[in-house]
């Protein structure tokens, strides 16, 4: 089990890794060893994720979320399998945790009477220059 947050753990069965040729560094073994992971969630039926964590992950992964609803992480800055697998489990791990945090509701706020003043006040000598600025029929 790989532990998200002190309530959610998510089964390592669940994650399917897929190693891939990468781009960029690799000197010799560029063309010839599969060093980039793939990593694959199937985030809509995970059974370790509650339906809210769930819906909000859906959000977050964005581009990255197949129609399926399998989220895909690939990994590839460095040059070993295990440094670049270890790096897509904390992508995860991380999508995950900022998943699990709900949002803080909003409260309607007003304008206090200052701040109403002063708008007014600005609007009010907005008003002036653009009357100040306006043509003036000439004297002939």
């Amino acid at each position: 089990m790989i532990q998200v947050t002190r309530t959610i753990a998510i089964d390592e069965r669940e994650i399917e890794e897929r190693f891939i040729r990468a781009s960029g560094p690799g000197g010799q073994n560029v063309n010839k060893v599969a060093t980039a992971v793939q990593i694959r969630f199937d985030v809509r039926r995970s059974p370790s994720l509650p339906a809210e964590v769930r819906a909000r992950l859906e959000q977050l992964a964005g581009r990255r979320l197949t129609r399926e609803g399998v989220l895909l992480l690939t990994a590839q800055r460095h040059r070993t399998q295990e440094r670049n697998r270890q790096e897509a489990l904390a992508r995860l791990i991380d999508l995950v945790r900022r998943a699990a945090i709900p949002p803080i509701p909003r409260r309607p706020t007003r304008p206090t009477a200052g701040a109403k003043r002063r708008r007014l006040k600005a609007k009010g000598h907005r008003a002036i220059l653009k009357r100040l600025r306006r043509d003036r029929p000439t004297d002939d």
